[in-house]
């Protein structure tokens, strides 16, 4: 009989479990208890889940243990790790001054597939740039903060000396502000305890300049990761980012699991995961409330359509799994584009929770872009006070010439490179409680409708006490209210059941 336990990722020093993913979303029904112990049997750890993500925190590199909960049990191995350094040796002080060097010094130091340690307190830092085999791991208590001073702050080109891709901006090569912790052609990186990520938004000017440059760039990341492959990022919080939070760029073979990612409600543009022309990605076990769309996808994008094309920069997003996670207060929970010019393909989500976002699944394109969406998946979700539950928008009006009439016009436009395409999305086993406008909006092109659009046991139900506003983003959309389908250019089969209306809103 197969544990309904899996271990999703281990490092030397830490392992994330997942307990009942098949059958529980992001909180278990019940308290799971749980406790991980040596070959031995001596007990390192013990306690009660309430998540589904378990994150297990010191153990020792290269030992046997097996985690025992009331579910089942499973047995794992922690990778060996060839050296560890804490970097106060290196003359780092916590609330101290600026320990950039200090980093730089252990990383340069590290041995392959040696771990930089943080200890508990708080390090003050400016941009740092990981390599590597190596483990960056965070004690509880610890703390990563990014400096306020933008001076010396260094600069990703929008091209590297090779002419690729480095320094990119909503899909497009600019330069950029590096990033809190930025890896580059990384291979076997770990970043991972329980400790704190903090970007620095917050701090300095960063959020007063949304879409402008300063200093020659474009605002930073907290962690960038370009061109990287087998990454493994958990149980960290990260948090008060710049723009985008976590943006990995033309990488693959990456998971994010049992993380939390935090920005204030107003905070611009800090999306907090955007996985951008990446491929076999696992999402797993996060709790995500930030500025803007908690989970992005995309794949890059053209410029105005005014332009001459250039696609050199264009690649797909392919196998993403979002499962056992709960998005809250985005504008997005999950949500593919707007950039999506090099294709995004086979996207799954499942058994997650989305509360307070905007909208649930996201889609959203127009004319210039070009590219395909297809094969996506949402399964086995509940949504709790999302406006849209599911939005699907071929007119969405970003860029300067957004609101034209070459992108807004109604009238059939000439098929080509910047046609957009959507198609097969499936919905199933879906729950929408207390959304307010539309339970299924779909916007397509009238040159290229909306296909294969699939509702399965999809349920909604509608405050009675919300008021009528826009669901879609794009010129000639009236502001609508409990309306269970609009629907334009798009062909979908199934239907949406409607639950009883919320009368009163229940006391905080």
């Amino acid at each position: 009989m197969t544990t309904p336990i899996r271990i999703l990722a281990a490092t030397p020093r830490s392992a994330v479990a997942l307990l009942a993913p098949k059958v529980q979303r992001y909180w278990l029904d019940r308290p799971v208890k749980w406790a991980v112990t040596r070959r031995d049997r001596s007990v390192v750890d013990s306690g009660d889940a309430v998540a589904v993500p378990l994150f297990l925190d010191g153990l020792e590199p290269g030992e046997d243990y097996r985690l025992a909960t009331d579910l089942g049990e499973v047995a794992f191995r922690t990778p060996v790790c060839s050296g560890q350094i804490d970097v106060t040796e290196y003359g780092a002080i916590p609330d101290g001054t600026d320990a950039t060097e200090a980093f730089v010094r252990v990383i340069e130091a590290l041995p392959l597939g040696g771990t930089l340690y943080v200890p508990p307190g708080r390090f003050i830092t400016g941009p740092l740039f990981l390599r590597s085999d190596m483990v960056l791991h965070l004690a509880e208590g610890a703390e990563l903060a990014a400096r306020a001073d933008r001076i010396g702050w260094p600069i990703l080109p929008a091209r590297d000396t090779a002419g690729r891709v480095l320094g990119t901006w909503e899909g497009l090569p600019d330069a950029s502000h590096a990033a809190l912790l930025t890896a580059i052609d990384c291979q076997n990186l770990a970043i991972t305890g329980r400790g704190v990520i903090d970007g620095g938004g917050s701090r300095g000017d960063w959020w007063t300049w949304p879409k402008d440059t300063r200093d020659g760039a474009r605002r930073a990341r907290t962690v960038f990761l370009s061109r990287c492959r087998d990454v493994t990022f958990t149980g960290v919080t990260i948090r008060n980012s710049p723009s985008w939070t976590v943006h990995p760029h033309l990488s693959e073979e990456l998971i994010f699991a049992a993380l939390a990612i935090e920005s204030p409600s107003n905070s611009p543009n800090t999306d907090g995961l955007n996985p951008e022309s990446c491929r076999r990605v696992t999402i797993a076990g996060l709790r995500i409330s930030v500025g803007d769309d908690c989970i992005a996808i995309k794949s890059g994008k053209r410029g105005p359509i005014t332009d001459e094309p250039t696609d050199d920069h264009l690649a797909p997003t392919r196998n993403v799994t979002v499962e056992n996670c709960l998005l809250e207060l985005g504008h997005g929970a999950v949500v593919l584009g707007s950039e999506m010019s090099g294709d995004i393909t086979d996207v799954t989500i499942a058994r997650c929770d989305f509360v307070g976002t905007d909208r649930g699944l996201r889609i959203k394109t127009r004319r210039g872009r070009g590219g395909l969406v297809a094969r996506i998946a949402m399964t086995d979700v509940v949504m709790q006070d999302v406006a849209t539950p599911l939005a699907i928008n071929a007119f969405y009006f970003c860029d300067a010439d957004g609101r034209s009439e070459a992108v807004q016009s109604r009238d059939p436009a000439a098929l080509g490179q910047g046609t957009p395409r959507i198609a097969d999305i499936t919905v199933e086993n879906v729950i929408a409680r207390d959304a307010t406008l539309v339970g299924v909006a779909v916007l397509g092109l009238p040159e290229a409708h909306v296909t294969g659009v699939i509702l399965r046991r999809f349920a909604v139900g509608f405050r009675e006490d919300a008021k009528p506003d826009i669901p879609l983003m794009a010129e000639g959309v009236p502001a609508m209210l409990h309306i269970p389908l609009f629907s334009e250019c798009a062909e979908i089969v199934g239907d949406i059941d409607i639950l009883p209306a919320v009368k009163e809103i229940a006391p905080c």
